[in-house]
């Protein structure tokens, strides 16, 4: 077992009070240059760390974050567009002294609830990315007084941080019209707010430029799952009239896309144009790049750290800030034909 310095023994060691001791490792004014030194430097020699939880019953803070990344898929840290979120909301959080916790459904073989968990390791705030916003669990969160901000879903009196979807999968529609395309497919992605805003953007787009949406041409399929898009994709190859354009949920998605066309003797661009969706740079190392709508995932992040950071301070939250709509980038690539 590790032997905890405590400050009494930095007290001890150094001849002076304990009250001085804690003043000079909180940089307090009131206490000498000489004296601090020589606080810190036998605080570092003895191994001294402060206790978290005494810091916590002093400013009524833990200076954790809890996250909760836990969809239906399971894909958590390995989505490419998740994991790029979060990493640019930690790197935002620890520059302000933050750490971050991982909130589960159990601690140590006990099951909890997300609230349970989040209340167990006296969370200041809550990032929620990548879940089921129907899950009752999530809903508890929503509710509670703990300072919340969720990525990609805006409900009544939450903070939200989303990538602007409709512009997205606009910019695509009318690339791909721009282009000759008039026989363009959609493959979406499972139910969600996310998903909705995506399929009327389409709907919309089509509707506008004056394209018929083919029923055979809008088919329902997963988000970062390679086997159902290749699946659906290999099928559209089937049809009679064939689409010339398929868009495809996400980026990673697509490579289900590009096999089922290779396997069909089907070439990109040359016989079929494709687009994904999230900009990730695997998909831009590959030949050829794939045409993408990019999302801003280093801006959704810091803007999600600033607002959560915002609302565990108690400052004054601005209307725009309550449900932040980051832009992205379109990416020509080289997946589409012009016709």
């Amino acid at each position: 077992m590790v032997c905890m310095v405590s400050i009494k023994t930095i007290a001890e060691e150094c001849g002076v009070s304990i009250a001085t001791v804690s003043k000079a490792l909180n940089n307090h004014s009131d206490v000498s240059s000489t004296t601090k030194k020589l606080v810190c430097d036998t605080a570092k020699k003895l191994g001294y760390f402060p206790n978290a939880q005494a810091r916590a019953l002093k400013t009524n803070k833990t200076y954790n974050i809890g996250v909760l990344l836990q969809d239906k898929a399971h894909s958590g840290l390995t989505h490419s567009y998740f994991s790029a979120v979060l990493d640019s909301f930690r790197v935002e959080v620890e520059k302000n002294g933050y750490d971050i916790t991982f909130i589960c459904g159990k601690i140590g073989g006990n099951e909890m609830s997300y609230y349970e968990h989040c209340m167990y390791r006296s969370v200041d705030g809550i990032l929620a990315a990548c879940v089921d916003f129907c899950d009752s669990e999530i809903a508890e969160l929503m509710k509670c007084d703990i300072p919340l901000v969720t990525i990609d879903y805006q409900a009544e009196g939450v903070c939200s941080v989303s990538s602007d979807n409709v512009i997205g999968i606009r910019k695509i529609v009318e690339y791909a019209s721009e282009c000759g395309h008039q026989k363009i497919a959609y493959i979406y992605g499972e139910s969600s707010q996310v998903t909705t805003m995506r399929l009327n953007s389409y709907l919309d787009t089509m509707k506008r430029l004056g394209i018929q949406v083919q029923p055979d041409y809008l088919r329902q399929g997963k988000y970062h799952d390679v086997d159902s898009v290749h699946k659906i994709t290999a099928e559209m190859l089937t049809l009679y009239d064939r689409p010339t354009f398929i868009i495809l949920p996400d980026d990673f998605a697509a490579i289900g896309a590009l096999n089922a066309a290779k396997e069909a003797g089907v070439r990109i661009p040359e016989d079929l144009s494709i687009a994904g969706y999230d900009g990730i740079k695997m998909t831009q190392l590959m030949k050829p790049a794939l045409t993408t709508f990019e999302q801003d995932t280093y801006k959704i992040g810091r803007t999600a750290a600033e607002i959560l950071l915002k609302r565990i301070r108690k400052e004054d939250i601005s209307e725009s800030e309550k449900s932040a709509l980051i832009s992205g980038n379109f990416i020509k690539g080289a997946t589409v034909k012009n016709i």
